[in-house]
Formats: C-alpha cells, sequence, structure tokens
C-alpha cells in the first residue's frame, strides 16, 4: 500500500479522518450505529405506512381519508353520543319530576347537583363568578337578596327567561327612569333623593337634603322602591335599606344611577339549554345558601 493510500488517522484521537479538511481541523470518520440508522430507516417505513392507512395529506376538496377511514371527529361524537345517552336516563327523570321530587331523592338530587354545577361553571360564571359570588352589576347568588326571588321556581324562571333578554317576550322587565338624562329631575334634586337614599341605608347623610330628598323619593321613587325603600320583587327593584349593593352604595355612585338608570341584561337561556339543564341549575343556585 502507497502511502498515499494508507488511512490519515488523526494524531490526537487515534481515529481515521474522511481526508477532509478546513483550516487544519480534520473530520474524523465517525459513522452513525447500526442500531441508530435500523431505527431510523424503521421509522421512516412506519410513517409511510401510517400515512397511507390513516387520514393525513390534505386535498383541494378535502383530505386523504386514509384505508381504514378513521376519524377522530367521529369518535369524538360517538364518545358523546354514548355519555349523553347513558346521562338521557338520568336527565329524563329530572326533567320529568319536580323539584320537591327531585329533592326527596337522593341520588337524583346528587347527579341534579353535579350537573348543575357543571353547566354553571360553562354558561353563568363568566359574569356571577365561578363561586357564584358576582361581580359589580353582576349579582351574588350566595345571598338571601333576590332581585326576582330566590325560590326554585322564581330562579328557574329567571334562568329560562333572563332578564331585560331582547329575544325572549317574557323576560323579567323592569325599566328605571334616567332622572337627569330625560330631564325629570334635576341635579340638586337628584343629590338630595342621594341624601335621602344614604340616610334609609344607614349611612351618613345631610338632614336638610335627606329630608327634600324623601320628598322627592316618595314621588318618584317609592311606586317601585315602596315608600320605605325596602324594594318590590315583582318588578325587580332592589332595597335600598340594606348593605347589598349591586353596583356600589357611595354617593358618587347613587348619583349615578339615578342620573343614567342601571338595565343590566341577563341571557334567556331556554332554547339554549335543554329543560333538564336549566332545572338542574336552578337547585344548584337554590342550594348555595341564598335560596328561599
Amino acid at each position: 500500500m502507497s502511502e498515499h493510500d494508507k488511512p490519515d488517522i488523526d494524531d490526537h484521537t487515534g481515529v481515521e479522518t474522511t481526508g477532509h479538511d478546513w483550516d487544519g481541523i480534520k473530520e474524523l470518520n465517525m459513522p452513525l450505529p447500526k442500531w441508530w440508522l435500523y431505527t431510523f430507516y424503521v421509522s421512516i417505513v412506519w410513517a409511510i405506512g401510517y400515512m397511507i392507512v390513516y387520514p393525513s395529506w390534505p386535498s383541494l376538496s378535502g383530505y386523504y381519508s386514509g384505508l381504514i377511514g378513521y376519524s377522530q371527529r367521529d369518535a369524538v361524537a360517538e364518545d358523546i353520543a354514548e355519555a349523553n345517552s347513558k346521562r338521557a336516563v338520568y336527565s329524563n327523570k329530572i326533567a320529568a319530576a319536580s323539584f320537591d321530587e327531585i329533592r326527596a331523592d337522593v341520588a337524583l338530587m346528587e347527579v341534579a347537583q353535579a350537573g348543575g354545577k357543571a353547566a354553571f361553571g360553562d354558561n353563568c360564571a363568566p359574569c356571577h363568578g365561578t363561586g357564584a359570588q358576582g361581580f359589580t352589576g353582576f349579582p351574588n347568588l350566595n345571598d338571601d337578596e333576590w332581585l326576582w326571588g330566590g325560590t326554585l321556581n322564581d330562579i328557574e324562571y329567571t334562568i329560562q327567561h333572563g332578564v331585560r333578554f331582547d329575544g325572549d317576550d317574557d323576560t323579567r322587565l323592569s325599566d328605571m327612569p334616567r332622572f337627569k338624562v330625560d330631564g325629570i329631575l334635576d341635579r340638586a334634586q337628584i343629590l338630595d333623593v342621594v341624601e335621602h337614599v344614604t340616610k334609609i341605608a344607614g349611612g351618613e347623610a345631610d338632614a336638610d337634603r335627606a329630608a327634600r330628598g324623601a320628598a322627592l323619593f316618595a314621588d318618584n321613587c317609592a311606586a317601585c322602591h315602596g315608600a320605605d325603600g325596602t324594594g318590590d320583587r315583582s318588578q325587580g327593584a332592589p332595597n335600598l335599606t340594606d348593605a347589598i349593593w349591586l353596583y356600589g352604595s357611595d354617593k358618587a355612585v347613587l348619583y349615578a344611577s339615578i342620573s343614567n338608570s342601571r338595565k343590566g341584561v341577563m341571557p334567556a337561556w331556554a332554547g339554549r339549554l335543554d329543560a333538564a339543564t336549566i332545572k338542574q341549575l336552578a337547585l344548584y343556585v337554590h342550594a348555595l345558601g341564598g335560596g328561599e
């Protein structure tokens, strides 16, 4: 063997080089292990086979559905259908039973509570909070104060038809006037009413202004909120004498509420949710602690 044909051995590692040299840096001839190469080749074959058997390549009109025609979407739809079929037994019982019958059946009540909690998290929590604690403008469902009533039937009706929801003719509806915007009262008169409301709610108020506000309240507000300010659930008019306020009780907020009115909207869930789910929601909300 001539000198030219002899393998070039790297002085530092003792490994044969490929003969390539970059500025004195030689490339060692270290091929991949056989097991790694075989694994790589098997992976290629497996990938090709997978693309043939299962859905893979998109096309202009759809996609290649594979030899077995498998669809993850269909598989999920089948799982959902199976789950709904299993739940249907209890859902049908809940839909057909009265609230008293459901509450008397321990097993059925457990199912209703679990279903109501799940439905609440999916549909109601974004506004009322995951714990139903509410936020400014969104009622707390854990306390004993209800604008439209807190019985099971009241809650069910509110869920079904919503509040001030244009798409439902039977929605809960109340319309507080915009006393300043509509020119019913001027700024000074509204400030007097604010002092009166603050006083009946137990806050510190100017006596003279509160006295003038009492007369204005009787003429303009008592028809809905009652002469004593304790509210009227048939109209969704809140109690103004307690410490529970939907938008806040400081005088600036009260002035804004009287001047511009408050008209929160809750969707009507009838048609979006089935009767059994609405009934489960009513039971769940009622059991949070504030139900009557």
